[in-house]
């Protein structure tokens, strides 16, 4: 007799998505100054992103949006200890 498969819906949600925290690069640290930081409060770096910030210039009446900088940006999840 064939199983039945189990539908997607009755997947338990992975409990690291719940326990994702972000890290913001802070102005005049190096990224391995950050990576420390993030390595000290017990947890592990899994995606980098860079988001763009943006200023609002008004000219001839006209409002742009003009990139000025950016921010790198960690998600990281706990480190998992073994036994």
């Amino acid at each position: 007799m064939a199983k039945k498969k189990k539908s997607k819906s009755s997947r338990k949600p992975s409990s690291t998505t719940n326990s994702k925290r972000r890290f913001e690069l802070l102005e005049g640290e190096s990224i391995d100054q950050c990576l420390d930081r993030i390595a000290r409060e017990g947890y592990t770096p899994v995606r980098r992103t860079e988001e763009p910030i943006f200023e609002e210039v008004s000219k001839n009446g006209e409002t742009s949006y003009q990139p000025v900088d950016r921010t790198i940006i960690f998600e990281a999840v706990p480190v998992k200890h073994e036994q």
